[in-house]
């Protein structure tokens, strides 16, 4: 167990957006928000089955962005309740994937959403960024490769 006396180890820094992969379902250069105010991460995706497979569960959905429709797969965990950004609690699929943020990889919990209105597809939120993260608000793509880092907050 560490102990608070134990130095912090470096953690990469990421800014308030970031290029992500979700490599298991084929999903390269997600623009994502990074949001520590969110607990969940969330990718805006439309739920078009549950199938069972090998004996587990899994959700097939359709995530759009670019004006590209992307049809994936991925086993699902749970069914949550998910209070938004607007204070409505919404029921929500959550799949556990690999996402890829810079060079660190990872198995994440997502919920899918209806993020169409919303200016990202995807959002990271604080339990993705916890022990792996620290972040530079007043900075984007700082782990987005091809991506030249900006200063500030401008979209």
């Amino acid at each position: 167990m560490k102990s608070f006396a134990d130095p912090p180890r470096a953690l990469p820094v990421v800014g308030w957006r970031e290029m992500v992969n979700l490599p298991d379902l084929g999903l390269l250069r997600i623009p994502a928000k990074i949001d520590t105010g969110a607990r969940t991460s969330s990718l805006h995706g439309e739920v078009v089955e549950e199938f069972t497979r090998d004996g587990e569960q899994y959700v097939r959905f359709a995530v759009d962005w670019d004006g590209v429709r992307h049809e994936c797969e991925a086993v699902h965990v749970d069914i949550r309740g998910v209070t938004s950004s607007n204070g409505e609690t919404q029921r929500r699929y959550v799949i556990k994937t690999p996402l890829l943020i810079g060079k660190v990889r990872f198995r994440a919990e997502i919920s899918l959403a209806d993020r169409s209105d919303m200016k990202f597809p995807m959002l990271i939120g604080r339990s993705s960024l916890r022990r792996r993260f620290v972040v530079d608000s007043g900075y984007s793509w700082l782990q987005s490769r091809g991506m030249e880092a900006v200063r500030g907050h401008r979209p």
